[in-house]
């Protein structure tokens, strides 16, 4: 089992007080996901962001996918990571 980094955790954490309780298999998504693309935690974070508003709930499928073509991508922060969704309709 992989684990979470710190960043992650405490992004988790802010969620959960926010109250976006991510379940258990969500939180081995985002692990994997993470450990799978080698994203940094600021792309897992808001890649975690993005999936709650475009989803209205946490899609474990979705948030890898949109991982994968943020890493394909080199999006390397937040301010990028926003561009490439709008620009590709990702979000309604």
């Amino acid at each position: 089992m992989f684990k979470l980094e710190n960043r992650v955790k405490e992004y988790l954490q802010f969620l959960a007080q926010k109250g976006f309780n991510l379940g258990e298999d969500a939180v081995g998504f985002i692990s994997f996901g993470q450990h799978y693309t080698g994203a940094t935690d600021e792309i897992v974070n808001v890649a975690i962001e993005i999936t709650l508003k475009a989803q209205k709930e946490f899609d474990g499928s979705f948030f890898i996918s949109l991982l994968e073509m943020l890493k394909e991508n080199q999006i390397q922060n937040r301010k990028q990571a926003y561009q490439f969704v709008e620009e590709r309709n990702i979000m309604s």
